[in-house]
């Protein structure tokens, strides 16, 4: 009867441990492939480029293939292993890293693979940006200066001055792509700094540059 008793309650704890190893696994997105038949000329999105309203930000959330087209065009392979949809400095691979905060935790963008994968299980969408619309976005995209990329650089003034001209020809990407979609998207610069390192669990010499919201 006690060996019995043992091997129930032996049972009982290997299905626990798999439930709670199963409960912090992390969940990775396979994105599909980025869409390449959009109609819509590059002059087109020129033309409807902009920011959408803080107070009326669209909030529907966007599908994979959305998010798929916009991360790819943020800063995604377009040409072999080595091109990027934007310019990076001496042919280095890009030096900023791009976040998407969901409703279903944090995720670092994978150029190489397109694939988001999980940082963080948590939503963090309604605690890093200053103004409180900001929260209703269905995705925020976060962009850092990784220092570890960057360290070909020697001088921290010239790190910086590199990611944010990164950062400025990525995120023009993003409104573009959201324009020729017809998502909505808004550049933010007013962020809690210490709720987003802590949330991405930040080397402490990264840098947060900018959020973008994206609705649809």
């Amino acid at each position: 009867m006690k060996s019995r008793c043992s091997f129930r309650f032996f049972t009982a704890f290997l299905v626990l441990l798999a439930l709670f190893v199963s409960s912090v696994a992390w969940a990775d997105i396979k994105l599909p492939a980025p869409r390449m038949d959009n109609k819509v000329t590059l002059f087109d999105a020129l033309k409807r480029r902009s920011s959408a309203p803080g107070g009326d930000f669209p909030t529907a959330p966007l599908s994979d293939e959305d998010l798929s087209d916009v991360l790819w065009a943020t800063v995604g392979l377009n040409r072999g292993q080595k091109g990027w949809t934007v310019p990076m400095s001496e042919g280095l691979p890009p030096y900023v890293d791009l976040y998407a905060a969901l409703e279903n935790g944090v995720f670092l963008y994978d150029w190489k693979d397109n694939i988001l994968r999980e940082v963080s299980k948590n939503d963090i969408r309604a605690k890093i940006g200053a103004q409180r619309f900001v929260a209703s976005a269905p995705c925020i995209l976060i962009l850092v200066g990784n220092a570890e990329a960057l360290s070909h650089f020697k001088d921290e003034a010239v790190r910086k001055e590199f990611a944010h001209v990164a950062v400025g020809a990525m995120t023009q990407d993003t409104y573009l792509a959201a324009a020729a979609l017809g998502l909505g998207t808004r550049y933010i610069h007013s962020m809690k700094l210490d709720e987003i390192e802590s949330a991405l669990r930040l080397p402490k010499e990264d840098f947060t540059v900018c959020l973008m919201m994206l609705g649809k």
